[in-house]
């Protein structure tokens, strides 16, 4: 074998193991960016889950001081199941935009109630689901950030060559589906 055939061929394998090494780091990179986004979701779950477990008890303090309010506290029971059972990532949205909205009825109608807007319970739980409420949008904003991150790596150039061939796919945002309340 002649010394320029050897320099070919070891060129040749050079540019193979970095072709090779490449699409590994690629690979390691969108496994990474997709299990963020995946612990973020987790993350979006759990304070969700800490909202669910706050709602029955508010309920019960309200229904102590407003007994003929029974159709808005349904509303928002049905509206807490609702967001509970929702699976898509579009779906729980819808479901939590409906159950925020519902909430947002029951606090207007504590207004025309000075002794449940003075109870220390109610007081306390309004400020359990505000910061339940605060740490669920940071949540999403974190979530969103993971996702953006990774569905923007499976769509550039080369990336995408090697996400398709592997089936990776775009996750969906955490949005806000009413188009008034995106305004």
């Amino acid at each position: 074998m002649s010394l320029t055939t050897l320099a070919t061929l070891l060129v040749i394998l050079g540019l193979v193991a970095l072709l090779v090494l490449w699409i590994v780091f690629v690979f390691n990179r969108l496994v990474t960016l997709k299990n963020r986004a995946g612990e973020a979701w987790s993350d979006i779950d759990v304070r969700l889950k800490r909202r669910y477990d706050l709602i029955p008890n508010l309920i019960e303090t309200v229904k102590g001081y407003a007994r003929h309010e029974a159709q808005t506290m349904e509303k928002v029971v049905q509206a807490r199941a609702a967001a509970m059972g929702a699976q898509s990532t579009h779906a729980k949205a819808e479901a939590e935009n409906m159950l925020t909205q519902t909430l947002k009825s029951l606090f207007a109608i504590t207004e025309n109630y000075p002794d449940l807007k003075a109870s220390q319970n109610f007081l306390q739980m309004q400020d359990d689901l505000k910061d339940a409420e605060d740490k669920i949008q940071a949540a999403r904003r974190f979530y969103n950030a993971n996702v953006r991150d990774f569905n923007t790596s499976i769509q550039v150039f080369p990336n995408n060559l090697i996400a398709e061939r592997l089936h990776f796919a775009k996750y969906e945002f955490f949005e806000i589906g009413n188009e008034a309340e995106r305004q």
